[in-house]
């Protein structure tokens, strides 16, 4: 514990100098560092004998991706198709991966014994997950370069505030299990409690960020999706760490595994807040 609290205390003003200093091309390669590491973090997932070659596929399909998908500031602050293309495959992606992590290990026959399918999962939980971050965190740079970091920063405290108020319910209150054959401390009581907490955070923080909705009730449906997202992408990481054999992604952060055990829900939560944020 003392080398978790130890990293924390390192980590997080490293984070927060990133996202709010970081010029916008720089906090782009700084995130695609990121997530290459959790690239090569997913390919124990993927069970090849070369890692290095499981790595391949991965960074073939984010390469092509970056030459088809406008980042500079100009084309993210007019999202074209291809921007909304590669948010709605994250968000279909996390209500499927959802259901495999519910239904587990009912579901892990269809996917078990597809390397190709583990390089696809792998590819769709980071390439969307890079590519909602890049968008939000270059909304209206031109204007108020802090925006779109108060916006990065807004869905990390609405997923961490989620995850500190299920820990605390749960441990207070939770006997119904959400999916005890993947996590077995989960439980719906929990995942309410990190609703309302999310809520409650949320509802100040916009406030304090100055983060504009449509509307109040707007706020609360995406506020809503994001955190019950976030916790089921927990669970879908716990799923495959499960059937490989793992505890945790890597020993990269000490006290606290590696980058997937770190960025779990935030994967799934950024597509969705992201799709939903410059839909609504």
């Amino acid at each position: 514990m003392k080398q978790r609290i130890i990293t924390a205390l390192i980590l997080a003003p490293l984070v927060m100098l990133g996202i709010f200093e970081l010029s916008l091309p720089m906090f782009i390669v700084m995130l695609a560092a990121i997530s290459m590491l959790g690239f090569w973090e997913w390919t124990q997932f993927v069970e090849s004998k070369s890692r290095m070659a499981a790595l391949v596929p991965a960074t073939l399909v984010g390469a092509i991706s970056l030459f088809v998908i406008p980042f500079d500031a100009l084309n993210l602050n007019m999202l074209s198709n291809a921007h909304y293309a590669v948010l709605t495959v994250g968000v279909i992606w996390w209500v499927a991966a959802s259901w495999l992590a519910i239904t587990y290990p009912n579901s892990t026959p269809i996917w078990k014994n597809s390397k190709l399918l583990r390089h696809a999962f792998g590819i769709l939980t980071l390439l969307p997950f890079f590519w909602s971050v890049v968008m939000l965190r270059a909304e209206n740079v031109q204007l108020d370069p802090y925006h779109g970091a108060r916006l990065v920063l807004f869905v990390c405290f609405l997923v961490w505030a989620a995850d500190s108020g299920a820990y605390f319910a749960g441990k207070s209150f939770g006997k119904r299990k959400m999916a005890p054959k993947v996590s077995p401390n989960k439980t719906i009581e929990g995942l309410v409690g990190g609703i309302i907490a999310a809520l409650v955070v949320g509802w100040f923080t916009a406030g304090w960020f100055d983060i504009h909705f449509t509307s109040a009730w707007s706020m609360i449906v995406i506020t809503l999706a994001t955190v019950v997202i976030s916790v089921l992408g927990d669970l879908v990481e716990s799923m495959f760490k499960r059937v490989s054999g793992i505890k945790d992604s890597s020993n990269l952060i000490p006290g606290h595994g590696g980058i997937l055990d770190r960025i779990d829900s935030l994967t799934a939560a950024f597509p969705v807040f992201a799709l939903l944020y410059f839909l609504f």
